[in-house]
């Protein structure tokens, strides 16, 4: 069983920066394909970046390319979102999942709140 913690959420203007942390508890952590996701309200849970068991970043939502970035660090059992350049519409509940090679994602955070003001 993995437990994973996010946090680095707050409010911040458009155009500011956040890094968002995801801590995994157990010592399996690095086994996994890692990933974050955000839901707005009235909006379904969307995969935003995707990262490989040996942190080699796969997948970047084309709403988020070139601004965000995923990274993991394994000693740490901790994954990342560096957040630049935000936007009103980037204003979200973010998820990190976990998954194994193929599957679904099957272990998830609580989410941690960000909001970006115009």
């Amino acid at each position: 069983q993995v437990q994973l913690v996010e946090s680095g959420g707050g409010l911040v203007q458009a155009g500011g920066s956040l890094r968002l942390s995801c801590a995994a508890s157990g010592r399996t952590f690095s086994i996994y394909f890692a990933g974050w996701f955000r839901q707005a309200p009235g909006k379904e849970r969307e995969l935003i970046a995707d990262i490989s068991s040996n942190g080699s970043p796969g997948y970047y939502a084309s709403s988020v390319k070139g601004r965000f970035t995923i990274s993991r660090d394994n000693a740490k059992n901790t994954v990342y979102l560096q957040m630049n350049s935000l936007k009103p519409e980037d204003t979200a509940v973010y998820y990190c999942g976990l998954r194994g090679y193929s599957g679904d994602y099957i272990y998830w955070g609580q989410g941690t709140q960000v909001t970006v003001s115009s």
